[in-house]
């Protein structure tokens, strides 16, 4: 009888496995705009921020200890791109979000993140010359026209009307925190693993949030630091950063920046979907629509 030989599984089957992870993600930062809400309606900004992040870096210590044995010494250079990831990604982008959620309702402020790929897109092809074909430039704005068409109940031209003010402003500026985040990702998982980064990047993030948190202590009363802020906070930190942010960089350092962001589109289909089943919000013919676009979308534009 001869030898049975092992099957090795496809690489698709790992591409696979990572694109399900990939959705998962989006899925859990929908959960972020009604956490961030909660928590940006009862304490200050930075605080808000550092109580994230301090769930957030207990969480992936543990993480890096448990199975990979540890944090990696940095060189000079791994020391600079993990600091400026944390510059970027944990500290402007909260301060951002946080400040978004404080003037706008989640559905609005998970619109404009929706434009994540296309600046992120723009600046990887401009940046790191990566090449976009007409297939996935297609698939990025399919993606973006269904996310318009659930956030606007339809009416697409309606939304274009609306007024930008300063909680627009701030999450514009969250997403260029993040397309930054997402393109020196490309060079920070150059000799180090997607939670190593993503360890680092949140120790130094939470070091400069706590050097502004450090001004709000005045205004700080015991009152604000209700059940709901600290389950919160659990949630931003545990599943909106520690496992979020793994899984996305394990995107970045496998298939790309351009085509891992494209997957942000569906951050506000989701944001819709937890709408319907958790706050009993209507689910309309539009958010049916444009969910089924969006997935379209991100399918065509991360196509190999």
């Amino acid at each position: 009888m001869s030898a049975v030989l092992p099957v090795t599984p496809p690489a698709s089957a790992g591409l696979w496995s990572l694109y399900a992870r990939l959705v998962c993600v989006p899925a859990i930062w929908g959960g972020t705009f009604i956490a961030g809400r909660v928590v940006a309606l009862h304490v200050p900004l930075a605080t808000g921020s550092v109580l994230r992040y301090v769930v957030a870096c207990i969480a992936l210590l543990l993480a890096a200890w448990w199975l990979e044995g540890g944090l990696p010494r940095l060189t000079r250079r791994q020391m600079a791109v993990t600091f400026a990831l944390g510059a970027t990604g944990i500290f402007a982008y909260n301060l951002f979000f946080l400040g978004a959620l404080s003037h706008l309702p989640a559905s609005r402020t998970s619109l404009i993140i929706a434009l994540n790929p296309a600046v992120t897109i723009a600046l990887a092809s401009v940046l790191l010359h990566e090449r976009l074909n007409a297939r996935r430039w297609a698939g990025v704005v399919l993606a973006l026209a269904g996310v318009w068409i659930v956030i606007s109940r339809g009416e697409v031209t309606a939304a274009l009307g609306q007024a930008v003010g300063i909680g627009e402003a701030l999450m514009f500026g969250g997403v260029c925190s993040w397309a930054a985040y997402t393109l020196i990702g490309r060079v920070a998982l150059k000799g180090l693993t997607p939670l190593a980064a993503t360890t680092y990047a949140s120790l130094w993030g939470c070091l400069l949030l706590a050097g502004v948190a450090a001004f709000e202590l005045p205004s700080l009363q015991l009152s604000m630091f209700t059940a709901d802020v600290g389950l919160a906070a659990l949630y931003l930190g545990v599943c909106g950063t520690a496992l979020g942010f793994v899984w996305y960089s394990q995107g970045v350092q496998r298939i790309g920046a351009a085509r891992t962001v494209v997957f942000n589109n569906l951050v506000p289909v989701f944001g819709a979907a937890f709408g319907f089943a958790l706050l009993g919000e209507p689910l309309l013919p539009s958010m049916l629509v444009g969910g089924a676009v969006a997935v379209t979308g991100v399918m065509l534009a991360s196509r190999p």
